[in-house]
């Protein structure tokens, strides 16, 4: 939370001494959030920590009162705990992360010692559920990237019982995306206790002084002609599941997302005893898996491809059975375990590889972070990089691929600390990270999410100018997802603005 021009740092006993910097806009959130339970959306790297640091203060005026803050990752719940004994002058006995890791019956004492609990939504939903944990003496529950707030995510029900339990609650949500819809944001505000929303945009004068510049570059990628091959079999394929499902009564079939759909009211119609239903759920599955094969061809490469169909050919569906059993698409896997078989790569691996070559060349110093939505080609890349010389990569991937928190944790601090330059992770490092010493991202491929898009150009830039390539492999999905991203992020601003004028929840 520095400032450019004045030096005038905020004075508060719980503060430390020259810390904290408070600016125009952040006192005017401060201020709403104060008296109401409030919805802050502003751009990543412009304090929306320092708000939530200072209401707690505001609110632990109420004696005897406690601060809950949750975060969806580990890591970013990490990194709350740590902004919050950078700048406060508490004692660090005092504040506790909390994970699921920790056995039950300590846990029920730390919510009874501490006085700031900062966790992951799901260890506090259980402990709620089981009633290891009461909320009467929270006085702040601070929800993070509350965009989550939606469906049966946690933060919905912690909401509701801690406006049941507390004695005087008071809630504030951060986000520096949304969503695009109003109807969306309407009903993050409904699931989550909202009754203000506070809105800046880089666009904002009192805020874009503060928005640091991002150099952004797409860097186009032609797709090889042994791949187009593979993709010319299994394009016809699909399209031949997809004319089968049209001439069952199917209309809309333009994406993936409308066949789930379509799958999912299939499936539904199929446990009522509609036995009709049960051709088109099987031809549903068989698109969703060509239209996904066709994806990590054209995305990915022949490795991820060669990972999936390993698993499609365990697949004990019966759509996934005769999937593999078809000759077109035998004949497709054939001709990409050759490719795999000859180490053939996406040429985008060998584009990654010279831009991280050329920029640690010019600049040994070099931060890189690497974005891909797979494991595999995380892996892929990780594997590559380490060829490099000068070039020392680290994984940061998810629980469930196989880092525990801890270990992500000490991930994100090794990158911090130089050990490693070249960060290469799944969507876990998209979220809210600091990771403040970046030079450039890499999207190794675009994501339709608005949200996931925003998130991801905010791990650079966050105190210098920050660098971001995009790769685009040419007439594919890469394409179609940049495009579908970019419509859907103007939509989300131009709702932003509307709501912001309106000042309506």
């Amino acid at each position: 939370m520095s400032n450019k021009s004045d030096k005038e740092f905020f004075e508060h006993p719980l503060v430390k001494p020259n810390k904290m910097q408070l600016r125009e806009y952040q006192k005017s959130i401060l201020a709403t959030a104060k008296e109401k339970n409030t919805l802050c959306v502003l751009p990543t790297g412009l304090g929306k920590t320092g708000i939530a640091i200072l209401l707690a203060l505001e609110r632990m005026r109420i004696p005897e009162s406690k601060i809950l803050m949750l975060a969806p990752t580990k890591p970013l719940v990490n990194q709350h705990y740590k902004t919050f004994l950078e700048f406060l002058n508490i004692d660090e006995d005092k504040m506790q992360v909390l994970t699921g890791e920790i056995r039950p019956t300590l846990r029920k004492v730390i919510y009874e010692e501490k006085t700031f609990i900062f966790a992951t939504p799901q260890t506090i939903q259980n402990d709620l559920e089981t009633k290891k944990l009461f909320l009467n003496d929270f006085s702040l529950l601070v929800l993070d990237e509350i965009h989550h707030s939606i469906g049966d995510y946690a933060y919905p029900y912690i909401v509701k019982k801690y406006l049941e339990q507390a004695k005087d609650p008071r809630i504030l949500g951060l986000t520096a995306s949304p969503g695009g819809t109003e109807q969306k944001i309407k009903e993050i505000c409904e699931n989550s206790g909202i009754e203000a929303v506070e809105i800046r945009t880089e666009e904002d004068q009192d805020v874009s002084a503060w928005v640091k510049e991002k150099d952004i570059e797409w860097v186009s990628i032609e797709l090889p002609k042994s791949f187009i091959k593979i993709k010319q079999v299994l394009d016809e394929v699909y399209k031949e599941k997809i004319k089968k499902l049209k001439s069952k009564g199917a209309s809309r079939l333009r994406t993936k997302r409308d066949i789930l759909e379509l799958q999912a009211y299939l499936a539904k119609e199929a446990r009522k005893g509609d036995k009709s239903a049960f051709g088109g759920l099987f031809l549903a599955g068989q698109a969703i898996k060509l239209e996904h094969s066709i994806g990590l061809l054209e995305t990915q490469g022949i490795g991820v491809l060669e990972s999936y169909w390993k698993k499609l050919r365990k697949d004990a569906s019966k759509a996934g059975k005769a999937l593999v059993n078809d000759k077109r698409v035998l004949n497709a896997m054939r001709m990409s375990n050759e490719l795999y078989e000859m180490g053939s790569k996406h040429p985008k691996i060998s584009k990654l590889c010279s831009i991280i070559d050329q920029q640690i060349r010019a600049k040994p110093n070099s931060k890189i972070i690497v974005f891909a939505s797979y494991r595999d080609s995380v892996k892929e890349i990780y594997e590559t990089l380490q060829k490099i010389d000068r070039a020392h990569p680290v994984m940061l991937i998810g629980q469930k691929e196989g880092l525990s928190q801890k270990q992500q944790i000490d991930v994100i601090k090794d990158f911090e600390s130089d050990i490693y330059n070249c960060l290469i992770t799944t969507s876990i490092g998209e979220e809210g990270l600091h990771i403040s010493s970046a030079d450039i991202a890499i999207f190794y491929e675009p994501v339709p999410s608005e949200v996931r898009n925003i998130q991801r150009r905010g791990r650079v830039g966050r105190v210098k100018i920050g660098s971001i390539i995009i790769f685009i492999t040419k007439n594919t999905r890469d394409e179609a997802y940049y495009w579908t991203a970019q419509r859907k992020e103007g939509e989300m601003k131009k709702t932003l603005s509307k709501m912001k004028k309106k000042n309506q929840i």
